[in-house]
C-alpha cells in the first residue's frame, strides 16, 4: 500500500535533483514500490496530470486550503477514487459536492500532500518528470529498454498502461501493443525555419504543404464508427457532422488520418481562426449551419488493417491519394532535388499563392521520413512569411482607459523543457503585449484567466500556465531585461489557442533560433 506522502516525497527529491539520471533513478524506485493496481496513478501524477484530466476543481476550490494533517494516512487508491467523484459529480449541487470532497481531501492531507495535490489539480506539477523522463524511469522499473516502452506509448497513448503491461508482462506484453483504430494518438509537429530554403536544407527531399490555419483533427473509423480527435486526443465527434459524412464516404473498412478543419468563405478564403476554433469548440451550436467546416487531410496512419506510421511519407500521401478525393488533400508540390534551382523556384511560387490564397504559409515534409508520433523532428519544418511563436500566458495586467474592466496586457513565456532557467518543464518570460486584441477577444480572455487566477496584487494577476496563445512579432532582440537576455519586438497577438496545450508551446530553442537568424 503506497501512501500519498510517498509520491510527495519522491516529487520532492526528483525536482531537487540535478541531471537526468538521477532523476530517473529516483522516479524507477517509487514506480517498483508500487503494485499494480497503483502503478497508472503514480505515473499520472509524476507525470504532472491526475488520471480523470478534468477533475472539476479549480483554483477556487484550494486558494485557502484547511490546517495541513500532522500524520500522512491517505493511501494513493484513496486519493484517486476522491478524485475520480469529483470529476464525476454532474447536475444540480454538483458544485457543492466536489467542494465537500476537495475540503475532506485537504484536511486529511500534510502539507507536502496538500502541495502535491495543488499542482496536479492545476497542472502545476513542474520537477522535470515529464514526457520522456517518466518513460525512461517506466523503463528502468520494468528493467526493459527504453525504446520498447517508447514505441509501445507512442502506438498506445497511454504511458500508464504501458507501465502496467510492462510490469505484468515484460518485453512480450510490449512487443504485441500495436496500432488500434478508435485509440488516439499523440500528433507529429512541426519545428519551424525563418525561411523555405533553410527548411529544404533540413529535410532534403520533401513536399512542400500549404498550411492551412485550422484545428487539427485525427479521424478513426471502424466501419460505420467514426470518432474524431483533437490535438489534446479529446473527442470532438459530436461537433463535427461534416467530418464524420466525409469519411463514411471513402471507399475502406477502417482507417486513421490526419488532418484540419477550417471554415472556408464562400470564395474558397479562410475566415479568422476564431471563427473555425467557436464553431469547432460547440455543441450542437446554431453556428454549425451558418459555418460549415471543411475537413482536409494530409496523413494517413492505417488503412484495412495496414499500419502506415512507420513508412515514409512519401507512400502514405500515395496511399491517401488513392482513398481521399482531391478536394479532402492539402495541396502540395513536391522537390525531389532541393538544389534543383526549377524545383525551388516552383516551391517558391506555390508559396507566393498559399500565401495569396490566404493561408498562413507551409509545412516543408520529408519524403523519406515516417510519421513520428508526439514528436517534433526535424522532418515537419513550418515556414511563415512573418514571424510567429505559440507562447504560454503567464499573468496578465488589468487595462486602463477604454480597457478599464479587461485583463489586456499579457506576459507572455516560452517552454524551457531543460530546465534552463528554472524547474525544468516550466516557462521564461519573453516580454509583454497588449496589442491585436479585439473586444470579443478581450471579453473571452478575461474571463479564461480568471478561471485560472493564482495571485493577483489588485493591477497584476498571475494564472496558472495553460491558455497558449499565437503571438506575431518583428524579431528577437536581445535584452538584459528577462531571463533569456532575449525579447521580442513589436508582439502582437494574432489569436487565443485554447486547442493546444502548453507542452506543446514554442521553446526558448525555437526563440534563440529567429535570434540568431536576426544577429547572425
Amino acid at each position: 500500500m503506497t501512501l500519498l506522502a510517498d509520491v510527495a516525497a519522491a516529487n520532492l527529491a526528483v525536482a531537487a535533483a540535478t541531471g537526468r539520471k538521477a532523476k530517473t533513478v529516483l522516479l524507477a524506485e517509487v514506480l517498483a514500490r508500487c503494485d499494480t493496481g497503483e502503478l497508472p496513478i503514480v505515473v499520472s501524477w509524476l507525470s504532472g496530470a491526475t488520471r480523470q484530466r478534468r477533475t472539476g476543481l479549480g483554483w477556487a476550490s484550494l486558494r485557502e486550503p484547511p490546517p495541513a494533517a500532522a500524520v500522512a494516512e491517505l493511501t494513493v487508491r484513496e486519493v484517486d477514487d476522491l478524485l475520480q467523484r469529483a470529476a464525476a459529480a454532474s447536475g444540480p449541487g454538483s458544485a457543492a459536492t466536489r467542494r465537500a470532497l476537495v475540503l475532506e481531501l485537504m484536511t486529511r492531507a500534510t502539507e507536502a500532500e496538500q502541495s502535491l495535490l495543488t499542482g496536479l489539480v492545476l497542472g502545476e506539477v513542474r520537477q522535470g518528470a515529464q514526457a520522456g523522463l517518466m518513460l525512461e524511469a517506466v523503463a528502468a522499473a520494468a528493467g526493459l529498454p527504453a525504446a520498447l516502452v517508447r514505441r509501445a506509448t507512442t502506438l498506445s497513448g497511454d504511458l500508464a498502461a504501458v507501465a502496467v503491461a510492462a510490469r505484468t508482462g515484460g518485453r512480450g506484453a510490449l512487443d504485441a501493443i500495436g496500432l488500434r483504430v478508435g485509440t488516439p494518438l499523440s500528433p507529429m509537429l512541426a519545428a519551424s525555419a525563418v525561411d523555405l530554403p533553410t527548411a529544404l536544407d533540413r529535410t532534403g527531399p520533401a513536399a512542400v504543404e500549404a498550411k492551412l490555419d485550422g484545428v487539427r483533427i485525427q479521424v478513426h473509423r471502424d466501419g460505420e464508427d467514426v470518432a474524431v480527435y483533437t490535438r489534446t486526443l479529446d473527442e470532438i465527434t459530436d461537433r463535427l457532422p461534416e467530418v464524420v459524412e466525409a469519411v463514411r464516404a471513402l471507399p475502406l473498412r477502417s482507417t486513421v488520418l490526419d488532418g484540419e478543419v477550417i471554415a472556408l468563405r464562400a470564395d474558397g478564403r479562410p475566415e479568422p481562426f476564431q471563427v473555425t476554433a467557436a464553431r469547432a469548440a460547440r455543441h450542437d451550436s446554431p453556428d454549425a449551419r451558418r459555418t460549415p467546416l471543411t475537413p482536409v487531410l494530409f496523413d494517413v496512419l492505417h488503412v484495412d488493417g495496414e499500419d502506415l506510421w512507420d513508412a515514409a511519407r512519401r507512400r502514405r500521401r500515395e496511399v491517401l491519394a488513392a482513398l481521399a478525393p482531391p478536394s479532402l488533400l492539402v495541396p502540395q508540390r513536391v522537390v525531389e532535388d532541393p538544389a534543383d534551382e526549377a524545383q525551388s523556384q516552383a516551391a517558391a511560387a506555390f508559396f507566393a499563392e498559399v500565401l495569396a490564397a490566404g493561408h498562413e504559409g507551409v509545412v516543408v515534409k520529408s519524403s523519406s521520413a515516417p510519421y513520428e508520433m508526439g514528436r517534433r523532428g526535424a522532418s515537419w519544418v513550418k515556414v511563415k512569411p512573418r514571424h510567429t511563436l505559440d507562447l504560454v500566458v503567464l499573468a496578465a495586467e488589468w487595462g486602463h482607459g477604454r480597457r478599464r474592466g479587461w485583463l489586456s496586457n499579457l506576459h507572455l513565456g516560452a517552454r524551457d523543457p531543460d530546465g534552463e532557467f528554472g524547474p525544468a518543464g516550466g516557462f521564461v518570460m519573453l516580454g509583454k503585449t497588449f496589442k491585436g486584441l479585439t473586444d470579443a477577444m478581450l471579453t473571452w480572455q478575461t474571463e479564461r484567466l480568471q478561471a485560472l487566477a493564482v495571485s493577483s496584487d489588485g493591477w497584476t494577476v498571475t494564472v496558472a500556465p495553460h491558455l497558449v496563445v499565437e503571438v506575431a512579432f518583428d524579431g528577437v532582440q536581445t535584452s538584459p531585461r528577462y531571463p533569456t537576455g532575449m525579447a521580442l519586438r513589436f508582439a502582437r497577438v494574432v489569436a487565443h489557442r485554447p486547442d493546444k496545450p502548453a507542452d506543446q508551446a514554442d521553446t526558448v530553442a525555437a526563440v534563440r533560433i529567429v535570434h540568431s537568424a536576426a544577429t547572425g
